[in-house]
């Protein structure tokens, strides 16, 4: 068997999870003890990322011609992919949050909705909350006033009936 037929499986692979994929970050996983990384698989599990060790080379053969093409010049070392089809902010944050615990974990880049970041974009863009925590706050801030006005005219009218 040749040795493109063993790497075509793995490359399809990553194309599968890619195919969809709203981000994509990369991380220096070196120094991190078996339970850290068990812990972090779980982690990724729980929030919709794909959290895979693949070979550069394979990782390297999957992005060409993707959106994800521009990360091909971090691909140096061990490097682990975090992947999500959902939540664009997710991989950099949760991946950050982790390395507060860990940290020998590094981030070394990401693109998030067709976008290149370095380490120290990837690490701005995971301190965006998640769609969720966003919108509750947009509510909040809309709801806010309405809530102030309706109040104001209930005092308005109390004060009036005393």
């Amino acid at each position: 068997m040749a040795k493109i037929e063993l790497k075509q499986p793995i490359v399809e692979e990553i194309k599968a999870n890619l195919d969809g994929a709203k981000a994509m970050v990369l991380v220096d996983y070196r120094g991190l003890t078996v339970a850290q990384d068990t812990v972090l698989r779980k982690t990724a599990r729980e929030n919709g990322l794909v959290y895979k060790v693949y070979k550069n080379t394979m990782v390297h053969l999957a992005i060409q011609g993707t959106e994800f093409e521009a990360l091909d010049k971090d691909l140096e070392g061990p490097t682990a992919v975090v992947i999500s089809k959902e939540d664009a902010t997710a991989p950099a944050r949760e991946m950050a949050k982790f390395a507060k615990t860990a940290d020998k974990l590094q981030l070394k880049s990401g693109v998030v909705d067709g976008e290149y970041y370095d380490t120290k974009g990837i690490m701005q863009i995971a301190e965006i909350p998640s769609k969720e925590v966003l919108l509750s706050r947009l509510l909040g801030s809309m709801q806010s006033p309405i809530a102030n006005f309706a109040r104001v005219i209930k005092q308005i009218a109390e004060k009036e009936e005393a």
